[in-house]
């Protein structure tokens, strides 16, 4: 944990030597001890200082000083931390001064200069302010803050990428917490420039894209390779296991993410069929192991980007990014995945990210809590999207199309969820219509057993698992063949032919493009069957290179 600042100023340079040395004496074990002669450099250390999340425990200020008297200082200090303890150090002229600041700037003491012996005249003071203070300390989290709006899309997004890279922040809701307005305040900032992001060093950004943030963080990929052997365009659990095998296995190996690691299995809360994890493992720790395994073989991941265009005829292969860079390549992985379909419901857009959700992570989930939840969907991403929301909402309501869960979702999941007592199973029911202001407030929807009459409710969390469309779109510059849903013809779909190509299972239609996991026809929808794939195409990479020409020096 880091130490709690005593906060020292004093435009005498001997004085507050003195002073520091004394303090650093007896407390530096427990504080850290910061000193400074101006005030102006003060006052600026002070937003620095709470932008980054720094403790302060104590203030030490001299009384007489050119720019500023003590006491003045010690006014504005209590704007930035209004719990720390504060000492006024005067000269016995001064001392009416002093008494009057107790009443002011609620001052805690004032010392007389010289303090010494500081045994007898500085140590017992500053011991029972500093025990004082203890008993109401509450460590300021050290890390990102994100300060937003609780039904704001942009500051939803922010969340989602944070939580989904696994990087550690803070939420303050403008509507809830305190330190929230505080912060805007002393950066002089409003909240119609919601969201804002604090950052570990003290800088901040005002509605940033997700770009920047990755920027701040130290995502921003950079492409270390002129020619990579393989490039995978998605770091789901088929992608990050081809990007595992491929780099272990000596190829030059480039991932390629647009949102997080894990894909949609990442946002599962807990994932209990997947081989080797009796107890289960979310999806989000079990993409986190394997995204830092892929980088001790030497994989380059490169998040967020997003590839744009596949220009499979020239030769290296290129892939398109979205900022407009293209990376050369000697052979590509599709493994894009498959992204939730859009319910047709009147309003849908107004209120995606402001209570309608595409999966149920940590963060939908406070949001729930203690609240009514409903979910649209029978598959087993819904079943095990429902269990997670049912710890933490007062009660979950599904809504499927069909006679029940039977035909599309694992037994595991549906004995669990006939065992819980807050879920609420609907059958024969669909939503109509969303309702509400700035975010949703009220859900209409129609149920077979209640007739053709809609059935109105107050609800503001809905989360939608209602089928999956393949992420193909980016495709189109290249001709790679798809069934009538659009998911990649593979293997003999795609060669039309037992004896062409045979051994190349997982290729497409276009030599040296492959594709893996969900995004692939007739894939099973398992992550341990999108491992599997991840690590067969590996395998048949290496018969491909093996077959290249070889090109002259």
């Amino acid at each position: 944990m880091e130490q709690p600042l005593i906060f020292c100023i004093d435009d005498d340079e001997q004085v507050l030597r003195a002073i520091v040395r004394d303090l650093k004496s007896q407390y530096r074990k427990d504080y850290k001890i910061i000193s400074t002669t101006t005030v102006n450099e003060a006052l600026d250390s002070l937003l620095e200082l709470k932008n980054k999340g720094e403790t302060i425990a104590m203030f030490i200020s001299d009384q007489r000083m050119p720019v500023m008297e003590g006491v003045d200082f010690l006014e504005k200090a209590m704007q930035f931390y209004p719990e720390a303890r504060r000492v006024l150090l005067t000269a016995y002229s001064d001392t009416d001064a002093a008494i009057k600041a107790i009443n002011s700037v609620q001052l805690d003491y004032y010392l007389v200069k010289p303090w010494g012996p500081p045994e007898e005249k500085l140590y017992p003071v500053i011991d029972e302010l500093l025990d004082d203070w203890q008993h109401i300390y509450h460590p300021d989290f050290r890390g990102i803050k994100v300060v937003g709006y609780q039904f704001s899309q942009q500051s939803h997004a922010v969340k989602d990428f944070l939580a989904g890279n696994l990087i550690p922040y803070q939420w303050l809701d403008i509507q809830t917490a305190g330190d929230a307005n505080r912060l805007l305040e002393l950066n002089n900032l409003s909240q119609k420039e919601l969201p804002v992001v604090f950052f570990e060093d003290g800088s901040y950004l005002v509605t940033p894209t997700i770009m920047e943030i990755a920027g701040k963080v130290g995502l921003n990929p950079h492409v270390k390779h002129d020619v990579y052997d393989v490039v995978i365009i998605g770091a789901g659990p088929a992608g990050l296991a081809a990007g595992v095998y491929g780099a272990s296995e000596g190829l030059k190996t480039l991932l390629i993410e647009r949102r997080a690691p894990g894909g949609q299995a990442g946002t599962s809360s807990r994932i209990e069929n997947y081989l080797g994890f009796p107890t289960g493992i979310s999806g989000q720790a079990l993409a986190g192991r394997a995204y830092v395994q892929a980088l001790k073989f030497g994989a380059h991941l490169a998040i967020p980007l997003e590839a744009r265009a596949l220009h499979c005829g020239n030769d290296p292969i290129e892939i398109e990014l979205s900022d407009g860079r293209k990376v050369p390549t000697r052979t590509v992985v599709i493994a894009s995945g498959a992204q939730y379909r859009r319910a047709d419901i009147e309003s849908l857009d107004k209120y995606e990210g402001r209570g309608v959700y595409y999966w149920a992570s940590p963060v939908e989930a406070k949001l729930c809590k203690d609240e009514h939840a409903m979910l649209v969907g029978g598959g087993n991403s819904a079943g095990q999207a429902a269990v997670f929301l049912a710890s933490h909402a007062a009660e979950v309501h599904i809504l499927v199309r069909g006679a029940g869960l039977e035909a599309t979702m694992s037994r595991y999941l549906i004995d669990r969820l006939r065992s819980l007592p807050n879920v609420r199973l609907h059958t024969h029911a669909q939503i109509t219509a969303m309702e509400g202001g700035g975010w949703l407030s009220t859900v209409r929807y129609k149920e077979r057993e209640l007739g053709d009459q809609c059935v109105a409710v107050p609800m503001r969390h809905v989360f939608l698992f209602i089928g999956a469309a393949p992420n193909t779109d980016w495709l189109r510059s290249c001709n790679v063949e798809t069934d009538n849903k659009g998911f990649i013809l593979t293997g003999y779909d795609a060669h039309h032919s037992c004896t062409e190509r045979a051994d190349y299972t997982l290729e497409t239609s276009v030599p040296g493009v492959f594709a893996i996991g969900d995004v692939r026809s007739g894939s099973t929808k398992r992550v341990a069957a999108a491992v599997g794939e991840g690590a067969a195409v590996v395998a048949q990479i290496h018969a491909f290179l093996a077959n290249l020409p070889v090109t002259p020096a």
